[in-house]
């Protein structure tokens, strides 16, 4: 059974559909990650066109976020006001990776940008990551037990002007780079369609030093407004946001989100991140190997003028 989509102007199994809203799902409740990274890179893969996954994926994005935000505020784990200042430069950020995406689609090439950008991060972050478990696993296998990470509270950051102070994070640092950060991560939540979660994190904690009791919660603060003033401009400017199958990867990733959460509670925290680091290296390597394949199908482009 094809159920079509209107919008990507293409027919596809619904079972497919839920099963990969699911799949992103399980792992969004096994290992803490919004899944927009992997969601639409699946998409790729079943003939979704990259512009339609791209805005589609914002949405999935929102509806994971806000879960785990309402989770972290009832726990009084969001800092609201690094929450503000980082969803400032995502806002700008979010609106020049606009401009961008609509500069690529206007010159042809949006689809070849998109499916490289997923390539590179996906390919860079899966191998830091597998290095970091790997590394982990050992360290927790050692007799000698190795002193814990300490964050630096001196260096760059602490020297610059416009000095905040956010209580919740016990921070006094200037302003300025937490919102390049936001801004950061604006852009490639508009161009790649991803929440930028994977980017942020790392970055609030060993470049803001911030505690890391409240880095997720205000990540996904953060991540609510600036994915729904993504899926918002792309669904205005590019009219590329399919409803229906949001709909579908909506919910599979509701009920797989359940099952996932269950499944992670009987693995160690290595191991989740180092089957999630093989998942994203696995997924890097299929759209990079699909690049160089030959297209099954040839399209002759011509030149407005030629012959």
């Amino acid at each position: 059974m094809q159920i079509y989509l209107p919008i990507a102007e293409v027919s596809a199994n619904p079972v497919v559909l839920l099963g990969i809203g699911g799949f992103v799902g399980v792992l969004s409740g096994m290992f803490g990650v919004g899944g927009g990274f992997l969601i639409t890179p699946m998409l790729f893969m079943i003939g979704i066109p990259p512009a339609i996954a791209v805005a589609t994926s914002a949405n999935q994005v929102v509806a994971s976020s806000i879960s785990g935000a309402l989770a972290h505020l009832r726990k009084r784990t969001v800092d609201l006001k690094m929450g503000g200042v980082l969803l400032l430069g995502g806002l700008f950020g979010a609106a020049a990776g606009m401009v961008l995406f609509n500069l690529m689609k206007s010159l042809g090439q949006v689809d070849l940008a998109v499916q490289l950008c997923y390539v590179l991060f996906l390919g860079v972050i899966g191998g830091l990551m597998f290095i970091e478990s790997i590394n982990a696993i050992r360290r927790s296998r050692a007799t000698v037990p190795t002193a814990p990470y300490k964050r630096r509270q001196r260096g760059w950051v602490q020297s610059l002007p416009l000095k905040v102070r956010f209580r919740t994070s016990n921070l006094y640092i200037s302003a300025i780079p937490p919102v390049l950060v936001g801004f950061g991560v604006g852009v490639l939540s508009a161009v790649m369609g991803v929440g930028g979660g994977f980017i942020m994190v790392p970055a609030m904690i060993y470049v803001l030093g911030m505690p890391t009791k409240v880095v997720i919660g205000t990540s996904l603060f953060q991540i609510i407004f600036v994915a729904g003033f993504t899926a918002m401009m792309h669904a205005t400017t590019n009219y590329s946001v399919d409803i229906v199958l949001a709909l579908f990867l909506l919910i599979g990733g509701v009920l797989g989100a359940q099952l996932g959460t269950r499944i992670g509670a009987y693995l160690k925290a290595e191991q989740l991140r180092v089957l999630l680091s093989l998942l994203v290296l696995s997924v890097s390597t299929k759209i990079g190997f699909e690049l160089l394949l030959e297209p099954g199908d040839h399209f002759n482009l011509s030149v407005p003028g030629g012959f």
